[in-house]
């Protein structure tokens, strides 16, 4: 059987555009011509083009009317008023994440600081209820790329969990690791947040996935977080913080340590940590905790390959993993880093989806939960941890 052509654009041409356009190279499902890209960076845009021998276009209507899938790869900021220009115009729209949020009022005097987080939600809902009606009313759909939800580790617990009718009663989980090289990232007006939004968003996806894939199994309808407790500091912000060098202290108005208690709709429950101050590489984690089973789900590190290498020099040619601090010693070094992280998966699953309209697992509905738990868990961080409702939508 002829498997259909697809026609895929990328908007942004940075770091996360270069691992759409990996992962699309591994997509087995459907035939893909990657068309071209769009980018407000013009000379990074033509290296990005050059680069790849794909299109170059100087305007991003003119690369979603040539396209089926357009690749949202920007700042967040921009997600919102992408997405709507892509759903207007009938086409299947691949967001980053996180999916939108809340970045301040457009000035760049803007203190995250300061601001009222209540505020901050209620406009990050307004985001959200716009981009869920642009897509109501689109012959194209949302797609939130989550990686964490097509890591193999979670999609092999989700099919435990379907297949024996498991009840989640608590989820442990966690995204840390030694601090963004962006200086865009420690800037709220950019990034929408610090590490409860930039890393906490993963962990946090991967556990709400899980909870919406056991309701619709056990009852025909996902199960929602209900509540949040939260707690946010700026630990390398302090004025006694003694940098080493070797955690990142660049943030200007930011949390880099958070952590959340969330009460879903069925009084089940998950804490989730974030943070910039793990030495060592990253840890992605998640763990459950059921009626009649416990997973532990080790995206990284994991020990699929350990290596030693005693003089650091020797590896210098070599990718080990993400954010290690140094290739001397041992190592869990990832002979394929996005393979155990869901890039593959996702982008495969997203275009089987639109070839032939079955649903994704990772959708707006997953994205409208994850941004709403993530700026009500703001709210209850500026109240030193009270318990905070969740928006459902």
């Amino acid at each position: 059987m002829e498997r259909k052509v697809l026609h895929a654009g990328i908007i942004g041409s940075g770091f996360a555009a270069r691992f759409h356009f990996e992962a699309l190279r591994r997509v087995f499902s459907t035939k893909i011509e990657i068309v071209g890209a769009y980018s407000k960076s013009p000379e990074e845009l033509k290296e990005f083009t050059r680069a790849r021998g794909i299109g170059l276009f100087n305007s991003m209507e003119e690369l979603i009317e040539k396209c089926d899938v357009l690749h949202v790869c920007t700042p967040p900021v921009t997600h919102e008023p992408i997405a709507v220009a892509v759903l207007k115009e009938n086409r299947y729209v691949i967001i980053e994440k996180p999916f939108t949020g809340y970045f301040g009022d457009g000035s760049k005097a803007f203190n995250g600081d300061t601001f009222s987080r209540k505020e901050g939600l209620n406009k990050a809902v307004e985001s959200i209820r716009r981009m869920l009606d642009a897509e109501k009313e689109s012959k194209g759909s949302i797609m939130y790329a989550e990686n964490w939800v097509y890591a193999p580790a979670i999609q092999k617990e989700r099919e435990v969990i379907e297949k024996t009718g498991a009840q989640i009663l608590w989820i442990q989980a966690q995204q840390s690791h030694s601090g963004s090289h962006s200086l865009d990232y420690g800037k709220w007006r950019l990034a929408g947040g610090g590490s409860l939004m930039g890393k906490g968003v993963h962990p946090l996806s991967a556990a709400i996935y899980l909870k919406h894939a056991e309701g619709i199994t056990r009852n025909g309808k996902p199960i929602h977080p209900k509540t949040i407790s939260a707690r946010v500091h700026a630990i390398t912000r302090m004025p006694g913080f003694q940098n080493q060098g070797h955690l990142k202290d660049t943030y200007t108005d930011v949390e880099d340590y958070a952590t959340t208690h969330i009460v879903f709709e069925d009084g089940t429950i998950a804490d989730i940590t974030a943070s910039e101050l793990l030495h060592g590489g990253v840890k992605n984690y998640l763990e459950v905790h059921a009626n009649n089973h416990r997973t532990i789900c080790n995206i990284t590190p994991n020990n699929a390959m350990q290596t030693y290498n005693p003089v650091d020099e020797n590896f210098k040619d070599i990718y080990v993993v993400e954010k290690t601090g140094t290739k001397q010693g041992w190592s869990y070094i990832s002979p394929d880093e996005a393979w155990f992280n869901g890039y593959q998966h996702e982008m495969d699953a997203f275009y089987h989806s639109v070839a032939t309209g079955t649903p994704v697992d990772s959708n707006s509905s997953l994205a409208a939960d994850v941004i709403a738990t993530i700026y009500a868990g703001y709210v209850s961080a500026e109240q030193k941890g009270a318990e905070t409702n969740i928006t459902v939508f």
